[in-house]
């Protein structure tokens, strides 16, 4: 690479020498994530061993998303450590909804101006959410956008594929009413309803670094800020030992958008509003914003990051799983004969 400098390019605002800098600083966190501690980086393709042995029909999941506007609370703290948890999580807890293992993830950052400690602080959270869904992370991009971007902006996406055998994927179609739903709570806001949340805050004047005693005496920022909790390890672990009917990841319309899209026609799920444990950051968008309870359920998790539906008789051994792997599970709901989809009462 000392032959690869370009004057002329950088005059135009791309620097390509700190593209291999960030390279070469986020290599110890992507071989966090490789098996056996490899890292080989900056290929034009990303490699994966593929281990099917016991599987009789392999299904390739695959799951891409975003961070959304969550990256304005990054900016503003600048904190760049933790989204790209969000960024991996977004993708594995989709691809486990199918009963799908994480298998590898690809990032995509773009920025107004690469600064190279910064993409690997960025990309050493994407290999923390990596580590945390047991995925390897094989590769990705970084591109330079100046002029379409201010300098100190940028933007992240990523895409993850998972497997799994045909006979062993998650479908709908052996629910029944008098099934049980469990919740597996959240760690906060996640990754979605941001827009709602800056506007309802008025977070780019709001003081975000002060403790808050409603927050536990943690900051606005730092809790709004918590990335989004992953899934996988605690749900691979219940497949292994209960039968589950279905599993929605809560994301982007909450409970009413999410919670219908693992359940079969004619049957909806009927949820008692207090049992769900709502965190006090949800009551403090609800209050600054003048929302209504309706759009609240129906653009945020409210405390539930994952739902999954077992038979009430299961109900037991998948709590003990659950909590086994960290998770404070709880039910949450009653699978019903309904065409409404989610009745809150």
């Amino acid at each position: 690479m000392e032959k690869s400098y370009s004057e002329s390019y950088k005059e135009a605002g791309v620097d390509i020498t700190a593209g291999y800098r960030a390279v070469e600083l986020m290599k110890k966190h992507v071989a966090r994530t490789m098996p056996e501690g490899k890292a080989d980086i900056g290929g034009f393709g990303g490699l994966f061993p593929l281990e099917i042995a016991g599987m009789k029909e392999p299904v390739l999941v695959s799951g891409t998303d975003g961070v959304g506007t969550k990256l304005k609370i990054a900016m503003l703290m600048d904190k760049h450590d933790t989204i790209g948890i969000d960024c991996v999580a977004m993708c594995v807890n989709d691809v486990i909804c199918c009963g799908a293992k994480p298998l590898f993830f690809l990032d995509y950052i773009a920025c107004g101006r690469n600064v190279p400690e910064k993409i690997a602080e960025i990309v050493g959270g994407v290999a923390e959410g990596c580590v945390r869904a047991g995925c390897a992370l094989i590769g990705g991009e970084t591109a330079e956008h100046p002029g379409m971007m201010p300098d100190d902006d940028y933007d992240l996406a990523g895409f993850t594929v998972g497997v799994v055998d045909r006979s062993k994927v998650i479908d709908n179609t052996a629910m029944r009413a008098g099934d049980i739903m469990i919740a597996l709570p959240s760690s906060g806001v996640h990754s979605n309803g941001f827009s709602l949340v800056r506007k309802a805050l008025d977070v780019e004047n709001a003081d975000l670094k002060s403790p808050v005693e409603e927050l536990g005496g943690k900051s606005l920022g730092e809790t709004l800020l918590a990335p989004t909790k992953i899934y996988v390890k605690p749900m691979l672990a219940l497949l292994e030992r209960v039968k589950v009917k279905g599993v929605s990841h809560i994301t982007g319309g909450g409970f009413y958008e999410n919670m219908p899209r693992s359940i079969p026609e004619g049957l909806g799920v009927r949820i008692k509003k207090s049992d769900v444990k709502v965190p006090p950051v949800f009551g403090m968008i609800q209050r600054a914003g003048g929302v209504s309870e309706h759009d609240m359920f129906n653009t945020f998790n409210m405390g539930v990051g994952m739902s999954v539906v077992v038979a009430k008789e299961d109900v037991p051994a998948a709590l003990e799983v659950l909590r086994a792997h960290g998770e404070d599970a709880y039910v949450v709901g009653e699978i019903v004969k309904s065409e409404d989809g989610v009745e809150l009462i």
